[in-house]
């Protein structure tokens, strides 16, 4: 498989098609919700629970002109669906992220951590999504609990270096000290 790119994209009022109606689907579907994605859902068979979001669906089989329009497809459905979708959209040169379907897929939906204003991501090319589940609530747990401190401050510190012309590769130390710099304040409040 090829090395991929991580990448964040904004989803917020873009149409994403959702190809499946089970279980999987419904829990693809809270992600895009949760981004602002208006989803579309098309599938033979849809859960209770996805109607109950109240999404535009569709019941019926996936059709090529499902993708008029879309940024990008979600494929949670049997891998015949899947490779159906995934030749379309090909075509059409749409992102399609196949569910545990790594052969079907040109996008990859990975673990995903926010907390904060932070988001980090975690894939293995949908390989092994047990592992990546594991290294996200790993990387969960070491993230420091004040990381809204960190945030705040790094978004003002950045304020200040873009006002002075601060090159970037200069930054992180910075901002290393400037992190450092809440700790030390706080030791200095403890002692007596």
């Amino acid at each position: 498989m090829p090395e991929l790119l991580p990448l964040f994209v904004t989803l917020s009022g873009r149409r994403v098609l959702l190809v499946g109606g089970g279980r999987v689907a419904a829990a693809k579907l809270r992600q895009l919700v949760a981004v602002g994605a208006e989803v579309r859902v098309v599938a033979p068979d849809v859960r209770d629970e996805i109607v109950a979001t109240r999404v535009e669906f569709a019941q019926r089989p996936f059709a090529d002109s499902d993708l008029d329009g879309v940024w990008l497809v979600v494929a949670a459905a049997p891998p015949a669906v899947n490779r159906e979708v995934a030749r379309a959209a090909e075509a059409r040169r749409i992102f399609v992220n196949a569910v545990d379907d790594p052969s079907n897929a040109t996008a990859f939906l990975s673990g995903v951590v926010r907390r904060d204003g932070v988001t980090i991501a975690i894939s293995t090319s949908g390989h092994a999504p047990a592992l990546t589940g594991l290294l996200r609530e790993g990387l969960d747990a070491l993230l420091p609990r004040d990381l809204r401190r960190w945030s705040a401050t790094a978004r003002r510190e950045r304020r200040k270096w873009r006002r002075g012309g601060v090159p970037m590769e200069k930054r992180r130390p910075l901002l290393l000290d400037a992190l450092n710099g809440l700790y030390r304040r706080v030791s200095k409040k403890v002692t007596l």
